[in-house]
């Protein structure tokens, strides 16, 4: 079933989180795209957009922070990295509690293209100390862990998307979502497929695939990528003895360069990786690049029988 997209997820935990007199919500002159909009639309005295100056963006929500506000930044994803610096030194560094929102992630954006399809935002991120990093499913798991960040003490990033997707969660499914813990949507133990973002449907569907062969999965929404969970990391690897992580990323330094650290460091099992192979995106229909970069779930379906097949060697 189609839901929304998680870009509206986070619009709306904005809208929710008003009553708090310490929320302020910055935009980069993406407020429509991001869809931090509907809170200026209905609090423009604590909304403020900055134009097109990401730097600045990150500057002002770390001057406001250290005042006792909670900001929330938004724009999309790869001009976040405009302003990494800022976010390192003003923010993070100096253990401040801001909060980005990088919009439009990943090549399923489609068409807008390789300079505009941030492959590697989540990795970027993840390096840096003081800094949660989250990639919900959909719109309602955006709107519950955006909720959740209120009361989170450090600095986050949150990659959403454009383009709707299924509906995972529902409501009352999404509210029990905790910030750094691991969500298993099914439980099998012949192989576990670790997903996030717009790969957890992908990942639902492979293990269709592969329950209809006989091969039964652990499915994982990995909604939070850092502070990761490595307790329940190694309680799959173990159960399972193979894994599989799906990401619309590249594979290097984002889920599966997190997933592969977590093993090595706790209970190595074979591991398979599904996302962009180290290169660049292009302009496309978010279906066509999904099946030109391998990142289907008839790609999981197969990373999941060669991790397999790796373990019983």
């Amino acid at each position: 079933m189609t839901g929304a997209a998680s870009r509206d997820g986070y619009g709306a935990a904005l809208l929710d989180l008003a009553g708090d007199d310490r929320i302020v919500v910055l935009e980069a002159d993406l407020g429509k795209s991001t869809k931090s909009c509907l809170f200026r639309a209905e609090h423009p005295q604590r909304a403020f957009s900055m134009g097109i100056a990401e730097q600045n963006m990150m500057l002002v929500a770390a001057g406001l922070a250290s005042t006792g506000m909670i900001p929330f930044a938004s724009t999309f994803a790869i001009f976040t990295e405009r302003g990494f610096e800022q976010v390192r030194n003003g923010i993070a560094r100096p253990g401040l509690v801001a909060h980005i929102c990088g919009s439009h992630g990943g090549i399923h954006t489609g068409t807008d293209g390789s300079s505009a399809q941030s492959i590697e935002d989540l990795a970027i991120y993840r390096t840096l100390p003081n800094m949660t990093v989250m990639h919900p499913c959909d719109a309602s798991s955006t709107r519950a862990l955006t909720k959740a960040l209120v009361n989170h003490g450090s600095a986050s990033y949150t990659r959403t998307v454009r383009n709707k997707t299924r509906k995972i969660y529902t409501d009352e499914e999404a509210a029990k979502l905790k910030i750094g813990e691991f969500s298993v949507l099914t439980e099998g133990s012949d192989v576990a497929i670790l997903a996030c973002g717009v790969m957890v449907q992908e990942a639902l569907d492979a293990a269709e695939t592969l329950a209809g062969e006989g091969v039964h999965a652990t499915v994982v929404d990995v909604h939070t990528l850092k502070p990761f969970d490595h307790d329940e990391m190694k309680r799959i690897s173990e159960s399972c003895g193979a894994v599989v992580t799906a990401e619309d990323h590249s594979i290097i330094g984002g889920l599966g360069g997190a997933v592969a650290e977590s093993l090595t460091a706790h209970h190595p099992v074979p591991l398979e990786r599904v996302g962009v192979k180290d290169t660049y995106g292009m302009s496309g229909q978010p279906a066509e690049l999904m099946e030109h970069y391998g990142l289907t779930a008839n790609d999981i379906v197969d990373a999941a029988k060669t991790a397999i097949r790796r373990r019983n060697v």
